[in-house]
């Protein structure tokens, strides 16, 4: 069945919750929820903290639906696994995107538990999902890709809340390994504030199908050689929710005027 059909509170917002970020559910007055696996062209969850279902309801007064879990690059070795539901949400009306993650800091002015608006990123994954697309549509202006006026509303958000919100560039790596302390020390060279394993091919999918995009980075763990922790998953879920509940208070304000 199609994802139009079985959302009946039309939202124009989707929100993309990232590893850990579960919790941001907590946010949203549920109507419904609907598996992945019932909706045509969805992917399976592959990955623990990612729960596989598309939640429709409410945050903020606001009608939204929630895809919580993605599919990653690292799974399948496919940039476009996103496509097919990123298509769904354009078809059931949806205009605006809201992309989070959680992510390394790369810039030593983050530590885990801060947040960070992406405003730009730097595609070091060597793939992308537009790769095999025939037509001219193909070669998207990248220019704004997260878009600035979004991104003001998350800043002005995080400000009145007093909520220190970091911006800066994301950079995607393949993975699913971490990334090497030489990697690390690559990427900060090359302008990246943090790093991670997923978001830029969606964002890349959702410029290219029309879609506004904002997006923002939990930071959960410093890059490697930056810190004495080893880097893991659970790592990674254990210190998503301090971030996320700052996101999650950013975000009900900020949705209102989006």
């Amino acid at each position: 069945m199609t994802l139009r059909a079985r959302l009946a509170n039309r939202p124009r917002i989707a929100l993309i919750l990232g590893s850990g970020l579960a919790p941001l559910e907590s946010l949203v007055t549920v109507e419904s929820r609907i598996a992945y696996a019932d909706l045509d062209g969805f992917p399976a969850a592959g990955v623990s903290g990612h729960a596989g279902e598309v939640i429709s309801g409410t945050l903020a007064g606001v009608p939204v639906c929630l895809l919580s879990g993605r599919a990653h690059f690292y799974e399948t070795g496919n940039a476009a696994a996103m496509r097919p539901a990123l298509e769904a949400l354009r078809d059931a009306g949806i205009d605006t995107v809201i992309q989070t993650n959680a992510a390394g800091a790369v810039n030593p002015a983050m530590e885990p538990g801060d947040v960070m608006l992406i405003e730009d990123h730097i595609n070091l994954a060597g793939a992308n999902p537009l790769t095999g697309t025939l037509s001219d549509r193909r070669f998207v202006d990248m220019t704004n890709a997260y878009d600035p006026a979004l991104g003001a509303r998350l800043l002005d958000a995080a400000e009145a809340l007093g909520i220190a919100l970091h911006a800066g560039v994301y950079a995607w790596f393949a993975g699913p390994s971490f990334e090497t302390p030489a990697e690390i020390r690559m990427a900060r060279r090359l302008g990246a504030d943090a790093v991670g394993m997923s978001t830029v091919p969606e964002t890349i999918l959702c410029r290219y199908l029309g879609l506004k995009v904002v997006a923002a980075s939990v930071i959960t763990n410093l890059g490697a050689g930056l810190g004495d922790t080893p880097l893991s998953h659970a790592q990674t879920q254990q210190a998503a929710p301090i971030g996320g509940a700052k996101l999650a208070a950013i975000l009900q304000k900020a949705v209102p005027e989006m």
